[in-house]
């Protein structure tokens, strides 16, 4: 279960509690959990088995079936995403945004990660006497079952980069494309991911996406995309991901963020004067555990 505080129900987390703060460049993220007991109450022993460590009871795993019944899991594979971008990514010159889609409507995931493998050899031995290259790269469903690829590119050793619509169409090979600079976008990771698990509202939307999301009561969040407030339908593509999908790809020279513990009252030496931009806070429940999991985020350029 999530719920949202507002300006008016601001987070109160104590300044002795220890929370753990993520850096990823100019953004910075806090979390905090209200019961700070981290014993484990089961211990897994394979995929399908686990010991229920207050009873002795061996236990079997129950799978999801479907990724939309596995929302848990899901939210911490998008947050994955959002720490790896904003840890790799900043709105240089040398950064590009290019998405890869097909001209027919393309279902084959093989597929889809033979033509991308095919197109980063591409591109790397296009530029292989001007610079090493580094890639994020994140798979987007659409509702008629047609998979595009959305594909974040670093030039290493260059101060600003240039590829045209029309070179990047000839190394994909596969349809069309759209090259991107990523300027004027101060969290890319947000920006990028808003449309991962989320439906935009447009004059587009179809009427069946929004009657399903009304009928399974999903929530409608406004969120701000490139400065501007766009309406998103929650977690609207979320049944779209097959179970057991790897949603993203990435690159050696990609890394994960700096992660540390300290207290609450001391992120003011990482964030300065710099107020929270925002904030969540989850409801995590199961029969035998329960906790509260707050989040603050902090952007440096705003």
């Amino acid at each position: 279960m999530e719920r949202s505080k507002t300006e008016k129900d601001p987070l109160i987390i104590p300044n002795n509690s220890l929370v753990t703060v993520t850096k990823m460049n100019h953004i910075v993220e806090v979390q905090h959990m209200e019961k700070m007991n981290r014993k484990a109450n089961i211990q897994k022993v394979s995929k399908d088995m686990y010991v229920d460590l207050s009873t002795g009871e061996l236990k079997e795993f129950t799978h999801s079936e479907n990724r939309k019944q596995n929302y848990n899991s899901l939210r911490q594979t998008f947050k994955k995403i959002r720490y790896l971008i904003n840890s790799n990514f900043i709105g240089c010159g040398n950064e590009l945004h290019i998405t890869l889609t097909y001209s027919e409507n393309m279902t084959d995931t093989k597929r889809l990660y033979s033509d991308c493998d095919k197109f980063f050899k591409r591109l790397r031995y296009k530029f292989k006497d001007l610079t090493s290259i580094d890639y994020f790269s994140v798979i987007e469903p659409q509702e008629r079952g047609a998979w595009h690829c959305h594909v974040l590119v670093r030039f290493n050793d260059l101060d600003t980069a240039f590829v045209s619509n029309k070179d990047v169409r000839d190394l994909w090979g596969n349809g069309f494309v759209k090259v991107n600079k990523l300027k004027n976008i101060d969290n890319i990771g947000a920006y990028l991911s808003a449309y991962l698990a989320d439906i935009e509202i447009t004059d587009q939307t179809s009427l069946d996406v929004l009657y399903e999301a009304s009928k399974d009561g999903k929530e409608v969040v406004i969120k701000e995309v490139e400065g501007k407030d766009k309406k998103f339908i929650k977690g609207g593509r979320l049944h779209l991901y097959p179970s057991g999908m790897n949603l993203y790809r990435k690159s050696k020279g990609i890394i994960f963020p700096e992660r540390k513990e300290m207290k609450y009252r001391d992120i003011k030496k990482v964030v300065g004067s710099t107020k929270p931009h925002y904030q969540k806070s989850y409801d995590i429940e199961t029969e035998d555990f329960s906790n509260t999991i707050n989040y603050l985020q902090y952007n440096m350029k705003r």
